[in-house]
Order: C-alpha cells, then sequence, then structure tokens
C-alpha cells in the first residue's frame, strides 16, 4: 500500500530525524508507528546516523503491530525487523539475526540491559507507549535509565504522557533528556512545580500542581515533545457514549449488599492503603459484574441481568460484530457460555486480527490489559461494550482507541453496563474525574464504609 501522509506525519517524522531526543505525544489513532517507521528508514538507509535500532513496546504490539506496519506500507517492506520474543534462547537467537529493528517486550527490558550492559549495541531506542514507564521506581524505568547515556537517539510515543496527573512526566522524560528540562529527580521537579495535597501526618498521600505549573512544564518540555490530539487533525465519526443501568432485583441487591458490606466491614479499623483498596473494590467489580470467586476459588452467580443487558445490544445490533471487554475470568466463562451460539473468539494471533477486521468474528471478546496497545482493527466493527469497568482511565481510553481511531468509517458507540446502587457507580465517577491518583480510591472506599457504619 502507498503510503501518503497527512501533513502532522510529515511534519512528525521531520521532527523525529531533525532532534536527537524526541517526545512523540501523538493522540490515538494518528499513526504514531507508520510515521515513527518512516522516519527510522530515513535515519537508517538515507541519511546513515543510525545502526541499529531498539523498539521496546507492549507484548502484543511487540508480537505483531510493527512487524504488520512495515510490510502494510509499499517503503517499509524492505525494513528488516527481529522480534526479540518467547524463551531466552528464542531472544538470543533474535538478536543474533542481521536485523534494522529489533523489538522486544517492555517485560524483557531488564534482561536485555543484564545482557549487554555498557556493551550496549543499540544506538536508537523508541519505547512505544512511554507512559508505561511513568514509575520511576519500576525496574524497568532504572534499567533503562542506567544504559541511556550509551543511547544516541531516543524516542517517546504515546497517547497518554499523564494519565494520573502531572507526575507521571518526569520519568518518561528523563527517559527522554536524562533530566535536562525537569531536573534530574523526582524530588526536585515535585518540589519545584507541586505542593502537598491530601495527607496524614508525615505521609503525603497526593500532590497538587502549583499555579501556573501546567504551562511552566509544558513550555519546558515544548521543544522537543511533539502533542497533537485527533479532533486536530482527523474528520472522526461521531463518538457516543451510552450509560445502559442495570437493575438488580430486591433479592440480587440485598445479595450484593451483604457481600459488600462483608468485605467493606472487614477491613474497617484497619489502615486503608493502595493496595487494600484495590483489592477490595475487585471483589466489589467482580459482584456488580454478576459473580465473585468464593474463598474455594470457585466463582459464585448472584445475578445475570449485565447478560440480559448484553442479549439485548447483540440482539438490536442485527449481526454487526460486537467488542465487549471483560475483566474477570469468570466473567469471561460465563460470556463464552451464555452467548456460545454467536461463536465468540478472543484475538490470539494475526489470523484472528484479519477475520475481525474482515468482519467474520460476530461477537469478540477482549480483556483491556492485553488490548490497549497498538492493535488495528478498526474496520471490523463500531460497537463497543463495557460489561465490567475498571480504575484506569488509561487502559479505558487505550482499549475504546482500538475501534476509535484514524480509519473508522463509522460513527462509534460505546455502551457502559452500570449495575445500580454498586460499586460500576464509582468507578464512573473516577473516570470521568481528573483526579486518578491512589488516594482517590482510597477515600472513595472510606466513604462506603462509613455509609455501611452509618445505616
Amino acid at each position: 500500500m502507498k503510503f501518503v501522509p497527512h501533513e502532522y506525519q510529515k511534519y512528525a517524522k521531520e521532527k523525529l530525524i531533525e532532534l536527537p531526543e524526541t517526545g512523540l505525544f501523538l493522540d490515538m489513532g494518528l499513526g504514531k508507528t507508520v510515521t515513527t517507521l518512516t522516519a527510522i528508514d530515513e535515519l537508517l538507509n538515507d541519511l546513515f546516523l543510525v545502526n541499529r535500532v531498539l523498539v521496546i513496546a507492549p507484548k502484543r504490539v511487540a508480537e505483531d503491530t510493527w512487524t504488520t506496519e512495515s510490510e502494510k506500507w509499499d517503503h517499509l517492506k524492505h525494513l528488516k525487523i527481529s522480534r526479540v520474543l518467547g524463551t531466552p534462547k528464542e531472544r538470543m537467537a533474535a538478536l543474533n539475526q542481521t536485523a534494522d529493528i529489533y523489538v522486544i517486550n517492555r517485560e524483557n527490558v531488564v534482561w536485555l540491559v543484564d545482557l549487554y550492559r555498557k556493551a550496549w549495541p543499540f544506538d536508537m531506542v523508541v519505547v512505544d507507549e512511554l507512559s508505561s514507564f511513568k514509575s520511576n521506581k519500576a525496574k524497568r524505568f532504572k534499567a533503562l535509565r542506567q544504559i541511556r547515556p550509551l543511547v544516541k537517539r531516543f524516542v517517546g510515543l504515546t497517547g497518554t504522557p499523564s494519565p494520573n496527573g502531572l507526575l507521571d512526566l518526569w520519568p518518561q522524560l528523563y527517559l527522554i533528556d536524562r533530566g535536562q528540562r525537569l531536573g534530574k529527580t523526582i524530588t526536585g521537579y515535585r518540589d519545584r512545580y507541586f505542593c502537598p495535597g491530601r495527607s496524614n501526618g508525615y505521609v503525603v498521600y497526593s500532590y497538587e500542581p502549583k499555579p501556573g505549573a501546567d504551562e511552566a512544564i509544558h513550555e519546558k518540555i515544548s521543544d522537543i515533545c511533539i502533542s497533537m490530539k485527533a479532533e486536530d487533525y482527523l474528520r472522526m465519526p461521531e463518538l457516543i457514549v451510552n450509560d445502559i443501568d442495570v437493575q438488580l432485583n430486591d433479592k440480587e441487591m440485598a445479595t450484593y449488599h451483604e457481600l459488600e458490606k462483608e468485605h467493606l466491614m472487614g477491613i474497617d479499623g484497619e489502615q486503608v492503603t493502595a493496595l487494600t483498596a484495590a483489592t477490595v473494590y475487585n471483589k466489589l467489580l467482580q459482584m456488580a459484574n454478576g459473580s465473585v470467586y468464593g474463598d474455594d476459588g470457585v466463582a459464585v452467580e448472584i445475578h445475570r441481568r449485565k447478560i440480559e443487558a448484553l442479549e439485548e445490544i447483540i440482539d438490536t445490533a442485527q449481526g454487526q460484530p460486537v467488542l465487549v471487554f471483560y475483566n474477570y475470568r469468570h466473567d469471561y466463562d460465563r460470556l463464552m457460555e451464555s452467548f456460545k451460539s454467536y461463536q465468540p473468539r478472543t484475538l490470539r494471533n494475526q489470523q484472528d486480527i484479519i477475520a475481525w477486521n474482515e468482519g467474520r468474528i460476530p461477537l469478540l471478546l477482549a480483556q483491556p490489559a492485553s488490548m490497549g496497545h497498538g492493535l488495528n482493527i478498526q474496520a471490523g466493527g463500531h460497537i463497543i461494550v463495557w460489561f465490567g469497568l475498571n480504575w484506569s482511565l488509561e487502559l479505558y481510553q487505550q482499549a475504546n482507541a482500538r475501534l476509535y481511531r484514524q480509519g473508522q468509517k463509522q460513527g462509534v458507540i460505546i455502551h457502559r453496563l452500570i449495575s445500580k446502587g454498586t460499586v460500576d457507580e464509582d468507578v464512573i465517577k473516577r473516570l470521568e474525574s481528573k483526579d486518578q491518583t491512589q488516594e482517590e480510591l482510597m477515600m472513595a472506599l472510606k466513604a462506603r464504609i462509613e455509609r455501611y457504619k452509618n445505616d
């Protein structure tokens, strides 16, 4: 296929070539991969400015997207890509191949750094979904930080550089420019641009940007970060979000409240930590979906209201493909059993992706964490159903962008199934709030505990 770049893609490509360190913050669906590959091709084969390129990506993207994109476009088909995946033996064999670009999943970054250390062989590194390096305490960040001085050109790609707030920017910008713009340490960055927010004694749970911090930070990084929004450059189809209230009957609601109270009051009086909140909320979200794991590890069904709501959606779709996002294994099992007449499938390989894009999969089940980045499946459908929501705004946005992205020809509708009177309502508030901190999650949990104590 012949690549005819949009003007914004031409601009982004030229900046990737001009700047040795770049943050390409293109919104979802703007073609970050083909733009970056085009720049790499020129750097390798026209300008001879780099010799060996490493791409670090989410596992599914590493397995498929970069290879597929290079094979898709006529001007990129000559690029040789080696996927450094699988067992250590398979990864070593891939590294020993002669190639232009080596693609590795982010889980193996520490392994790769330990393998080469000061003999680091890649003079250009591209991190696809740079936001996955937003924690300065993560091993993958620390590993990449060690070899960053040995990298001549560095590119960070993401559509969501600060999904949980501006504090997320420091680790990502450090990898890009080694601390030149936002400082060498997270502490210095925090002291300069933030002030303590919610706290308990000496423990600070969150930080709030100082007045003018947003503008100051963006001014600092504007010379090396290219930020573009899809709505500014694409004539995107209409996006409709349709919240479907699912009403449990009195008996089902009583069962839900009984189990919810049991879980909440079980931690009453204890210090509520981010881990505690996440664990309890996982249980509550399962119950809102209609099933929960018991102490014996066996799933117990509480209600089928979301199953019934999904049946109506699929029936109304009149044969149009439907993409359903689920969170838990027992949800997947129930969906597979309840809708087996539709022959539901998941995306396991390239053949499944092709089948979906050709409209041959009427019901696609997907776990958002495995579908969040890079997959181009917008040709296969325009109907999304969130059977069960989760707390991550980044996962939510990235998952929706599998269909609502460049190349989508139809208006996209996102159905969100919400069990009334349950924790589902808390999740919706959080997804629509700018406050994505762990403290906000804990405060919501404490509020539910107090509600039961006051009843």
